[in-house]
């Protein structure tokens, strides 16, 4: 299976559908915009998808800071289970989010470990890349 993605996300998304009965996938931006998608999904559903996990982020930041008496607060993933599967989210240090859905026959810890793993590989990519140039020439 490959992503459907506006860049090139497949390496991220795809070894999680290599975990048995997850069905789909999503990278999305901090404020809900896809930036990749598994090809189980169509382009308006992974937008919806996106949009909605990006709330449920938000949503879940200000009730652990709620929980927490403090004004702000960090989640490491939300797992949201329902009688046709589980959502696991997780959020990257650079803005970036990837959730992803197994049916209720996945095994959890084998989702979430893929799915943070994929993460850290966002992150370190993201620290290696190379710095973008402002004046429209190449880096200096």
């Amino acid at each position: 299976m490959t992503s459907r993605d506006t860049g090139d996300t497949a390496w991220v998304l795809d070894p999680i559908l290599e975990i048995p009965h997850v069905r789909a996938a999503v990278l999305l931006t901090r404020d809900g915009l896809v930036a990749g998608y598994t090809e189980a999904l169509s382009q308006p559903t992974a937008e919806r998808t996106a949009a909605i996990i990006s709330t449920v982020q938000g949503a879940c930041r200000t009730a652990a800071a709620a929980f927490a008496d403090q004004d702000d607060a960090q989640v490491r993933q939300v797992v949201v289970e329902s009688d046709h599967g589980y959502i696991l989210v997780a959020p990257t240090a650079h803005g970036t989010c990837v959730a992803a859905f197994g049916d209720p026959e996945v095994r959890l810890d084998l989702l979430a470990h893929r799915v943070h793993s994929q993460v850290a590989r966002l992150g370190e990519k993201a620290m290696t890349a190379a710095p973008r140039s402002t004046d429209g020439g190449s880096p200096a």
